[in-house]
């Protein structure tokens, strides 16, 4: 009786060639789809993250183009016109000029002084092996540990038997020591990676410190100079505990301080469309600067990753 069934194949024998034929198939793999739930489930995160903070600004934005019964009638709808009389306003009669001028004042100076100090010391702590080298350096990181409310008190008095409170430059100082420990910290751990054979063919050629430092090192290490300057632009820009209990002066108020009194007054006038444009004013730099410096700022925090 004869079946249809044919015979399964002999398996080779040992040593003889396998052709693709005897070969099992190689089973197709698998896509792996707890990954793309997973991204799917990130970016999801990150779409509505970026919906909570992009959407109090555009409102705040469109808010300043208001007038006062548009802003209670119809607060989520755009302005019928664009109210450019609000940041007149709010620019000459509230004084944001001044205060804005102050600012910058302020924040300049101590963002260079900053900078400028700050590279030294980190550069030093960073490149050179002296006695309480790692002494210092845990000072500074314990001034980030310390809280700037416990020195308020003791600092408005060291100030003030100093002659600078309610001044531009004593403010400065101020910032200045305020930002030193987490700049050094951030720049010593940046200088560490960068080459030490340019510094060494610098020394060969008869270069001294301070000139490798300021022409060969300082600008190699431009990306990190430019993050921890717009981390402290950040910082410095919306301080506002700072100024309050040692600038007590109106004439010489900086945006922060200018704004909550600008809140206090135009709160009771009832103009809250120049608050609304006296508050983008204040918040424009700090965006035109991270927008501007972006790239800068993803450089140097990922420069030690790289390396």
């Amino acid at each position: 009786m004869k079946t249809t069934q044919t015979p399964a194949p002999l398996p080779a024998e040992s040593g003889a060639p396998v052709t693709k034929t005897d070969a099992p198939p190689v089973p197709p793999p698998k896509e792996k789809k707890e990954g793309t739930v997973l991204n799917a489930f990130s970016h999801g995160i990150l779409v509505i993250w970026a919906i909570m903070v992009v959407m109090p600004l555009l409102w705040a934005v469109m808010t300043s183009f208001k007038d006062d019964r548009s802003i209670f009638s119809s607060p989520w709808s755009l302005p019928d016109a664009l109210h450019f009389d609000n940041w007149s306003r709010a620019w000459t009669e509230a004084n944001m000029s001044d205060y804005f001028l102050n600012t910058v004042l302020v924040v300049g100076g101590s963002l260079i002084g900053t900078l400028v100090l700050g590279s030294m010391a980190a550069y030093v702590l960073a490149r050179f092996d002296f006695p309480g080298n790692r002494f210092i350096y845990f000072l500074f990181i314990g001034g980030m540990s310390f809280p700037i409310m416990l020195a308020l008190v003791p600092l408005f008095y060291v100030v003030n038997n100093m002659g600078l409170l309610n001044t531009i430059h004593g403010l400065i100082l101020v910032y200045i020591a305020y930002s030193l420990p987490f700049t050094v910290f951030f720049l010593t751990a940046f200088f560490r990676t960068l080459p030490t054979s340019v510094a060494e063919a610098a020394f060969v050629d008869g270069a001294s410190h301070s000139r490798t430092f300021f022409q060969i090192m300082l600008p190699m290490a431009k990306p990190g100079l430019v993050s921890v300057g717009i981390f402290n632009f950040l910082g410095q820009w919306n301080q506002y505990m700072l100024p309050t209990v040692l600038n007590t002066d109106p004439d010489k108020r900086v945006l922060t301080q200018g704004l909550v009194q600008l809140a206090v007054s135009q709160g009771y006038k009832g103009d809250w469309s120049g608050l609304f444009a006296g508050l983008v004013m204040a918040m424009l730099p700090v965006l035109a600067a991270y927008i501007v410096f972006q790239r800068q700022v993803v450089q140097g925090l990922t420069a030690g990753a790289l390396k």
